[in-house]
């Protein structure tokens, strides 16, 4: 059966949906969708196919909403998505993950909400934020908010959340209690480098097919862990820069994976010398490989978000960026050349990659 591929891309003036076939040469664009709200992420469930857009901001307050249809229709609910009248207000959405029957949303503030029905209503997860160390965590320079989910293929009690400017934590009781998991990341821009919590992680990705092995893109570094992050260990020999955030994994080999370095914090945050590259390593970070066939050389001072980057499953692997500046990128062979997709779309937040029959 034929299939198509589609990119889900959140932006600043709401959700669109980019379709290709197999070739991934020739791309529709379909939007704004989402009531052209701020929407930071957009994914997937893989167990229903329902698609789900988090967003939202400081005026309208977070919401999340979904479609049955592939993004034809859309409803939404911010229903409990609330700490209460003694709590901080919620300002958006960051995360919306689908896993085991639930859905889970990284929210600023910093705190985790799940939802038993499809998104309709939302219960906070305050195991996380009543953990120890809660009155500790300080905002980045993005604020205060958890950005990355990922769960455990196979165990639904177990899960790693990534929060700026305070670190990685897992689970293994379904949310009742929290564990830090930063041993070895270093926080360069504190006094202790090596705290229990104050990581400024920027991004959390899982190996294909190995739950125990991590990576991730940190404010001051890239770094593995084969203990489900119980221990880390920098890689960011052979990359240009430590800092970025953006970083994906190969679907099928968990020695892949790929990422954008820049600039760093107080440098503009762009690619290094204006020239814009996707970095990859074959060997779990032990080398990295520059890819920048196709992309601009000179005068291209992009940036790349933490959500703003994708694979998708074919052969060979698909991989995808959109920037800071509305330009969406795509390479059809692992990331060795590339090809604009798009160059006018507003501010992209996110990017996700799906596979639907054709």
């Amino acid at each position: 059966m034929a299939e198509r591929i589609l990119l889900l891309v959140g932006t600043k003036k709401g959700g669109f949906i980019l379709g290709s076939d197999g070739d991934r040469r020739s791309w529709s664009i379909t939007g704004p969708m989402c009531g052209g709200l701020a929407i930071h992420d957009m994914s997937q469930d893989p167990a229903t196919g329902t698609l789900y857009a988090g967003g939202g901001s400081p005026w309208y307050g977070p919401t999340v909403f979904r479609s049955d249809d592939l993004g034809a229709t859309w409803s939404q609910s911010s229903e409990g998505l609330t700490y209460g009248d003694e709590g901080p207000k919620i300002t958006a959405v960051w995360n919306v993950t689908a896993a085991h029957g639930a859905v889970y949303a990284g929210v600023g503030p910093a705190g985790l909400f799940r939802s038993d029905d499809g998104g309709a209503t939302w219960r906070h997860v305050e195991g996380l934020t009543n953990h120890p160390t809660r009155p500790t965590w300080q905002p980045g320079a993005g604020g205060l908010i958890l950005h990355t989910i990922v769960p455990h293929p196979t165990d639904a009690a177990r899960m790693w959340i990534a929060i700026s400017a305070v670190g990685t934590f897992e689970t293994r009781d379904g949310g009742d209690s929290w564990e830090p998991r930063n041993a070895g990341v270093r926080a360069g821009f504190l006094p202790d480098p090596y705290p229990e919590t104050g990581q400024c992680v920027h991004k959390l990705v899982m190996a294909a097919g190995e739950p125990e092995h991590l990576y991730q893109q940190n404010h001051c570094g890239v770094y593995r862990s084969h203990d489900g992050g119980v221990q880390w260990e920098e890689i960011t020999a052979g990359l240009p820069n430590e800092f970025g955030f953006a970083m994906v994994s190969h679907p099928r080999d968990g020695q892949t994976a790929w990422v954008i370095p820049l600039n760093g914090a107080e440098n503009g945050r762009y690619m290094p010398d204006g020239a814009a590259a996707v970095w990859r390593t074959h060997d779990g970070g032990d080398a990295w490989i520059r890819g920048a066939e196709g992309l601009p050389q000179e005068n291209a001072y992009l940036g790349v978000l933490r959500e703003a980057m994708a694979r998708d499953e074919l052969e060979p692997v698909g991989v995808y960026f959109g920037t800071s500046t509305g330009q969406l990128y795509g390479s059809a062979d692992g990331g060795r050349s590339w090809d604009a997709i798009a160059t006018t779309l507003p501010p992209i937040y996110s990017v996700e990659a799906i596979r639907v029959p054709g």
